[in-house]
């Protein structure tokens, strides 16, 4: 739940996911949902030689299992609002 709301907060940034395959993609966050899925539009590869299927794709669909890293704009994370919700949510889990 936490970073479902936090992830929710990045939509309309820009954003790179690297996922289980060694495929990086950049692109415009556009959605996530609960289960951390997310839809990337005017995406590109990271690693265009290794992945040129990819280079006609322009947005797409990211399964949140298959997501090994999310790299964020670091000017987009209010790291005080992140620690404060996630000891709010520790706090929750111990009652």
């Amino acid at each position: 739940q936490l970073f479902f709301s936090f992830f929710k907060t990045l939509v309309g940034k820009e954003v790179i996911i690297e996922l289980k395959n060694d495929l990086s993609i950049c692109g415009t966050l556009h959605s996530v949902d609960q289960y951390l899925n997310m839809k990337l539009l005017d995406i590109s590869v990271t690693d265009q030689d290794r992945f040129p299927h990819m280079l006609s794709v322009k947005n797409c669909f990211i399964r949140g299992s298959v997501v090994r890293y999310v790299h964020l704009p670091s000017e987009h994370v209010d790291t005080q609002l992140l620690q404060d919700a996630t000891r709010k949510e520790i706090a929750s889990n111990k009652k």
